[in-house]
């Protein structure tokens, strides 16, 4: 049946915010087209399929295989790729996160058909698909065509906000692929958890740190902000060369990109590889003592002053008030 297929991304049954998106982003699409949004997930739940069902999926097929049990690209690539050849939708999509892009390139090398990868829009008024999508980490939009029978995508992550769909009825069906034993060396076998809670990719407050902050433990100031807004601290890439943080709370193009409702962006400069990690938050606050540095001049609201005053300053508002 001719479709839109929307690819689940969840971690063993935890379904992941960006295939909310990814439904989301389907649903204009598949009326453009006049079919509808069919959700594929490998080893999925009836939660799983309960959800999708309420972002826009009239039907969610869930493929069945001990081999999906957990995250694995291969696996997963080539169990999509024999239902993307079963099926015969008119478009295979995904959110373009680390997961969504990797297993995307996998069924598009199997089925050998061609891939654009975080698109920020897309036109399918005809049957040559006008999409612009985001080159170079975000530094450029390009505008492409796409003429495959069927057309794999991926939307940027952050480029579409997750909205539930209007009541309808779904269904759930079954697809069993078949996988060979190879396919189980890249499945994960063992996780180390780090933490729990709030990440920098769900945190609705980002408390971010550069090299203006000065030292590992001036960030001690930004952590105790970030505390009071239930928070979380991020930093620039010069702060990880230079061993303040580790690599996992940066944010940026080689770090992780961010969507929070406020960013602080304290004692950064904002160049374009921070920007790109940065640009899809709410709103920017920035805090800086030169009043044309790139990411005062991007923000919705700066505060030009030395940060060692200003934070503190905000911090014990925020504890007066409460």
């Amino acid at each position: 049946m001719s479709s839109v297929l929307v690819i689940v991304e969840h971690d063993r049954g935890e379904l992941a915010s960006a295939t909310l998106e990814a439904l989301s982003a389907a649903r204009p699409l598949a009326a453009q087209l006049g079919v509808p949004v069919v959700a594929a997930v490998c080893a999925g739940t009836d939660a799983i399929a309960a959800t999708c069902a309420e972002y826009g999926a009239s039907e969610t097929v869930t493929l069945n295989h001990a081999m999906l049990s957990d995250f694995g690209p291969e696996a997963w690539g080539e169990a999509l790729a024999q239902l993307v050849t079963s099926s015969q939708p008119v478009a295979a999509l995904a959110c373009g996160t680390d997961r969504g892009n990797e297993v995307m390139a996998h069924i598009a090398a199997i089925i050998d058909a061609p891939m654009v990868a975080n698109c920020q829009s897309i036109d399918a008024s005809a049957s040559t698909w006008n999409i612009t999508r985001v080159q170079w980490g975000g530094s450029l939009l390009e505008d492409c065509t796409l003429t495959a029978t069927t057309k794999l995508v991926t939307v940027g992550h952050h480029a579409f906000e997750a909205s539930p769909a209007p009541a309808g009825g779904a269904t759930t069906s079954s697809f069993e692929p078949t996988l060979d034993a190879s396919l189980a060396r890249t499945v994960v076998v063992d996780r180390v958890v780090r933490e729990a809670g709030v990440t920098l990719t769900t945190a609705r407050v980002v408390v971010g740190g550069g090299r203006g902050v000065g030292s590992p433990e001036g960030f001690g100031i930004l952590e105790e902000l970030a505390s009071e807004l239930n928070g979380k601290v991020g930093c620039s890439r010069a702060v990880t060369n230079n061993g303040w943080r580790n690599h996992t709370d940066q944010v940026g193009q080689t770090g992780t990109r961010i969507a929070p409702d406020i960013y602080m962006a304290c004692g950064i400069s904002g160049a374009i590889q921070h920007w790109v990690g940065a640009m899809a938050s709410k709103k920017i606050l920035a805090i800086n003592t030169d009043r044309e540095a790139n990411m005062v001049t991007k923000a919705d609201y700066a505060v030009i002053g030395d940060l060692h005053k200003v934070i503190p300053a905000i911090t014990a508002e925020i504890r007066r008030r409460r």
